[in-house]
């Protein structure tokens, strides 16, 4: 007997079991189709509502248009850009540039940064900002399409990403500082003046022989000791002799015979513009009396290469990517200036 109610009982607990297994996939089965539909309820309800985009609608569409606005999704990272300007300041203002840059990097993120805040003289300080709009990219600027193709535009600091407004052809709408003067730059006249001309030169270009011909040697000659001339090298890469006559200068200016050599260039410009190689160089450097054999191990070594490179590199950080390009004390000019307007410019920094 006992046998039987065992048998009786197994078949029953089996039953038992299996309903609720059943019920349990019933359950489960209401309460992912719940899901499910409320999944829907909820995509619809935000787009009723205008809340926003599910990421099960979003994931179905790249373009989207919400309250009269055209939404767009790209495979390129959010970009920050820190735009350090001076609102103060009308040429300082970066609005042109960031429309054009919206349009080659589509994902960025700007914030503007006054000078004078601490966040900006903290920039200014860490990335050796001279000039301003200026603008630092974080460093998600690499995964972009347009660094790839055009990382020369950029100069790293530290994490972030100096664009290189120059090479843009932006202008810039403000100097923070003015370019270094060093003993072992060209210089002519008082190193105490008053009044520094510094001019960022081509030999080789023909607007920097008309000013420094026409403008800069009648002001050494009125001015003297009033002013200091400073000479900068920047030789444009497409003047194919514009770096020879760079170090030859250079290696004048070791002999003290600078003005002279550098007058001589420009007067001669049309000449040793169509050769090639450094002899016609040399060839000045006995015309003028300086000591041929230390002036020829000058120029083959290229002693003077760094120097050159240094100064190019100064022009860029200042944002200049052409010439003749001139500072008079913190006033900045561009191009080939009439001798009256640097007269006139030389005079109010003498009269402060």
């Amino acid at each position: 007997m006992e046998e039987n109610k065992k048998i009786e009982e197994a078949p029953a607990k089996e039953m038992i079991e299996a309903d609720k297994k059943i019920k349990n996939l019933i359950a489960l089965s209401i309460l992912l189709g719940g899901l499910f539909i409320g999944s829907i309820f909820v995509d619809v309800a935000q787009l009723l509502k205008g809340n926003g985009f599910s990421q099960r609608v979003l994931n179905k569409t790249d373009v989207f248009t919400l309250d009269g606005k055209t939404w767009v999704a790209y495979s390129e990272p959010i970009v920050k850009i820190q735009v350090i300007t001076d609102d103060s300041c009308e040429n300082c203002q970066p609005d042109q540039a960031l429309v054009w840059l919206r349009r080659v990097v589509p994902t960025i993120l700007t914030q503007k940064v006054d000078l004078n805040s601490p966040e900006g003289k903290d920039l200014i300080a860490k990335t050796g900002v001279k000039t301003v709009p200026a603008f630092i990219f974080s460093s998600d600027v690499e995964k972009t399409d347009f660094y790839q193709q055009a990382s020369a535009l950029f100069e790293k600091k530290n994490n972030q990403f100096l664009l290189r407004t120059a090479e843009l052809g932006l202008q810039p709408g403000k100097y923070l500082e003015i370019p270094s003067i060093s003993e072992n730059d060209i210089q002519v006249g008082n190193k105490e003046a008053k009044v520094k001309i510094v001019e960022f030169s081509d030999f080789q270009c023909p607007y920097c022989r008309a000013f420094h011909l026409n403008s800069i040697s009648k002001a050494i000659r009125d001015y003297g000791d009033k002013i200091l001339f400073v000479y900068k090298q920047f030789p444009l890469e497409f003047h194919l002799q514009a770096e020879n006559a760079a170090l030859a200068s250079e290696c004048a200016n070791e002999q003290g015979k600078s003005l002279p050599y550098v007058d001589k260039l420009f007067e001669d410009q049309s000449n040793w513009g169509k050769l090639e190689g450094t002899q016609k160089f040399k060839s000045y450097a006995l015309q003028l009396g300086l000591n041929s054999s230390q002036f020829n191990q000058c120029l083959d070594s290229k002693k003077y290469q760094d120097k050159v490179n240094r100064d190019k590199e100064e022009a860029r950080s200042f944002g200049i990517g052409g010439t003749p390009s001139t500072f008079i004390n913190d006033q900045f000019m561009n191009g080939v200036i009439a001798y009256d307007e640097i007269k006139k410019l030389i005079d109010e920094q003498l009269a402060k």
